[in-house]
């Protein structure tokens, strides 16, 4: 994919775009949710969980509610989230962390708005692999890197996407989203971007003392 650049026009690492349009998410109202026109079978209404659930009992995908993916569909969006976040110095690919996992927990969870996102995840899918066939003749996880790429640079960018590629546009970007926000708020992730949070330390030497001077505490 076409990767943005620095004002000095250096190339920014994928990951490090990643990061940036993250936190510009993080800032911004969920995207609205542009749907294919396409029915597919597999959008299926999610189910509640009734109570709580038991939070000292370790739970497996699916155990809470009913997941959407089919096999098929779980293989082309683990495809997709390595194109996205492949595997790299810094960390895993998003597949080896089952980013596709979480993609797929959050488009069955019963809560309002994630119907939305299900339709979108879904049709979207769909959209990439018949692309796939229609530019290569095969499966979207069969093609080499450049092809894979070649499609999703034609939908990275909403704003600038061609009229016949704009549904798909809008499938990318909360794709991507979801990739990303499932990505970085893992271990690897999180040691991705150098937080360092929750991790136990001998003593707590508080702020610094230049920090203290300033706001005269010191």
């Amino acid at each position: 994919m076409t990767t943005p650049t620095t004002p000095a026009s250096v190339p920014m690492e994928r990951r490090d775009a990643l990061k940036w349009m993250l936190a510009a998410a993080a800032s911004a109202s969920f995207m609205d949710a542009a749907t294919f026109a396409a029915e597919t079978g597999a959008a299926k209404p999610a189910k509640g969980y009734g109570t709580d659930p038991d939070l000292l009992k370790i739970y497996q995908p699916g155990d809470v509610w009913p997941l959407t993916f089919t096999p098929a569909q779980r293989a082309t969006a683990a495809a997709l989230c390595d194109t996205i976040i492949p595997a790299d110095a810094k960390g895993p690919s998003a597949s080896a962390v089952k980013v596709q996992d979480f993609i797929d927990e959050w488009i069955s969870a019963p809560y309002p708005g994630h119907d939305n996102d299900r339709k979108i995840i879904v049709d979207g899918l769909t959209w990439i692999e018949a692309e796939a066939q229609k530019r290569f003749g095969a499966p979207y996880g069969n093609l080499v890197n450049r092809q894979k790429t070649a499609i999703c640079d034609d939908i990275c960018f909403a704003p600038k996407a061609k009229p016949e590629f704009r549904t798909a546009a809008n499938f990318f970007r909360r794709f991507r989203d979801l990739t990303a926000g499932g990505y970085y708020t893992t271990p690897e992730g999180m040691k991705d971007i150098g937080y360092t949070g929750n991790i136990a330390i001998e003593k707590f030497e508080g702020p610094p003392k230049e920090v203290l001077q300033k706001l005269g505490l010191a």
